[in-house]
């Protein structure tokens, strides 16, 4: 038996192959998963199920299809709107993946994940880790400013090949250097 939280509603899942499992299975607003034969609250069990890659899975055995249920995914699919065929990602608003409940998800387009993505408080720690690194790095910072003023020079005498070879690099670190994506805080 599960005890009910305060406003928690509880759906059916459905998915592929879910009328050939034993029991049935439920999500509820606040991101909980149970199992259950009759009714989920009175002989429902609450699952914790697994994490793959830091999202909560239950893995189930369906017959032609993989079994992993994210259960954000079902969450968001039983409980939030989709604005349009376009969103078919959900995003967690407060960028914690073991928060499922239905007013932390949201349905989000390819764009806006990415963009999600970027304020999430771990890119932005990553970011501000990799600035200030200095250890196990081929070039010096004033090795890149060189670089970037003979890059920005338009007499410049050596090709991208030519500068690659003598800073021991790849061309494309020369390319990432240019358009900022690598060492974008040098000027």
């Amino acid at each position: 038996m599960i005890k009910k939280n305060p406003g928690e509603i509880w759906k059916q899942m459905q998915f592929a192959g879910y009328k050939q499992l034993r029991k049935k299975y439920a999500v509820s607003n606040m991101g909980r998963a149970a199992s259950y034969a009759v009714d989920v609250m009175t002989d429902g069990k609450l699952l914790n199920g697994s994490l793959t890659s830091g999202y909560r899975t239950l893995n189930l055995h369906v017959e032609n299809g993989n079994g992993t249920i994210y259960i954000h995914r079902e969450v968001a699919k039983l409980f939030n709107k989709k604005k349009s065929p376009k969103h078919k990602f959900v995003i967690h608003l407060n960028h914690k993946k073991n928060d499922n409940s239905a007013k932390n998800l949201k349905w989000a387009t390819m764009e806006e994940v990415s963009d999600h993505q970027q304020s999430s408080p771990q890119k932005i720690a990553y970011k501000k880790r990799q600035a200030n690194r200095t250890v196990g790095l081929k070039l010096t910072a004033t090795q890149v400013k060189t670089i970037k003023d003979m890059i920005n020079n338009p007499k410049r005498k050596l090709t991208y090949k030519q500068m690659a070879e003598k800073y021991d690099v790849s061309e494309m670190t020369l390319y990432r250097i240019k358009s900022g994506e690598n060492w974008g805080r040098i000027k």
